[in-house]
């Protein structure tokens, strides 16, 4: 199966311009990604390559224009590559033989005040070494440092893979379920077809549900909301966890004995992405808007919304039935984040299963910082319909 863009680990590769970055992927991967030229800013917006990078796995490369360029677009680039900073996992910083620059020194300082996991390159190195005052501060800034000779391609590659392994972050390895549910335990997955299920195919938080209760030997019982009583019924043992689409949690919600943990896909990907503790606090922000608040619905993918859209239909609906307040709902999608957020009362952030764990974070400290509630569809459904806390329950001791 292949593994989607949200679960694959982010590398992003950043420097000054003609540093060597895209030399740097082109090599890790074998082609070229990026066009490679002596000539300045060749790299003039971040591209990604998707790979099975053994025996790490499945990564994103991120390649990113240059962080010293110059001019109005120059500018652009570079505020586009720090964008990218944001959804990175690890951050690979590309320097060449020369004196490292002001730009790039304080690069680097944003890195370590941001406690990212870094590995620093040091480039053609075979031509010269570079001044050695650069070479200790390179080393005391990063986890790990490795050099790349451009006539022994082969043993950077092996240096650069054992430096990944020792960077990786620990949080990278989440689970989704098999933390609560054991080996023959029974999980019944209460799957809607709707307008927004593609044809011949489910959503992809139910699938990877469904590929964790395989690898974990647990039992994965697929049902619709409307034989979902027939199903419980027709079950020797009871499941001990029934998880449903937030579109159905309200009907769900009244079949299911309350002997029996209920959750939604959304709660769990509200864990496995992001600060489930802070969007759960977030959602009681719901209970203080005032007449004419604004409400960001944030989603970290462009998608052509259909007729009865969850993020831009049904969620404002039923926040504003469950308010009775006349409320302002706006809209954004893609990895950017509107820069006049301080305007909006709450943020509701979709699912995330097609972003990083790490945007999600950077997004919902960044929305912290500001002091402004940010909460997801699946908390705010579940909040919405009143079975926000039984929906939490098996994710959240002492609620």
């Amino acid at each position: 199966m292949k593994t989607t863009k949200g679960f694959r680990l982010h590398i992003g590769f950043f420097g000054k311009r003609n540093a060597g970055k895209s030399t740097v992927v082109n090599n890790i991967i074998g082609q070229e990604l990026s066009i490679v030229s002596s000539k300045k800013g060749t790299t003039t917006d971040t591209n990604e390559k998707s790979m099975e990078l053994l025996p790490i796995g499945p990564v994103t490369l991120l390649d990113t224009a240059g962080i010293d360029d110059v001019g109005d677009i120059g500018l652009l680039r570079v505020g586009a590559a720090k964008k990218t900073l944001e959804r990175c996992d690890v951050i690979v910083f590309v320097t060449d033989n020369e004196k490292l620059n002001e730009k790039e020194k304080k690069f680097i300082e944003d890195i370590k005040n941001k406690n990212l996991p870094a590995i620093g390159v040091i480039n053609k190195e075979d031509i010269s070494e570079k001044n050695i005052e650069d070479v200790e501060y390179i080393k005391t800034s990063f986890n790990t440092i490795i050099k790349r000779n451009a006539k022994n391609k082969e043993k950077f590659i092996k240096d650069f893979k054992e430096a990944l392994i020792k960077t990786l972050p620990k949080e990278q390895e989440g689970v989704i379920l098999s933390d609560i549910i054991n080996k023959n335990e029974i999980c019944v997955l209460v799957i809607p077809i709707d307008k927004e299920a593609p044809k011949g195919r489910i959503i992809l938080p139910q699938v990877n549900v469904i590929r964790e209760m395989l690898d974990n030997n647990s039992i994965s019982v697929i049902s619709n909301p409307n034989n979902l009583k027939q199903t419980l019924n027709s079950l020797k043992n009871p499941p001990k966890i029934v998880v449903t689409d937030s579109q159905s949690f309200k009907e769900v919600y009244k079949i299911v004995p309350k002997n029996i943990m209920l959750t939604s896909f959304s709660i769990l990907f509200a864990r496995l992405k992001g600060d489930l503790k802070s969007l759960y606090e977030g959602a009681k922000k719901i209970d203080e808007l005032k007449e004419n608040d604004r409400i960001l619905i944030l989603e970290s993918c462009s998608h052509h919304p259909i007729e009865d859209d969850i993020g831009r239909v049904k969620i404002p609906n039923l926040i504003k039935k469950y308010t009775e307040k006349n409320l302002d709902f706006e809209f954004f999608a893609g990895h950017d984040m509107p820069k006049d957020v301080e305007k909006y009362s709450l943020v509701v952030h979709c699912g995330g299963c097609m972003t990083t764990r790490r945007e999600i974070i950077n997004r919902i400290n960044y929305l912290k910082e500001k002091k402004i509630s940010i909460t997801n569809y699946g908390i705010a459904i579940a909040k919405c319909t009143g079975i926000l806390d039984r929906a939490i329950k098996p994710l959240i001791k002492n609620i």
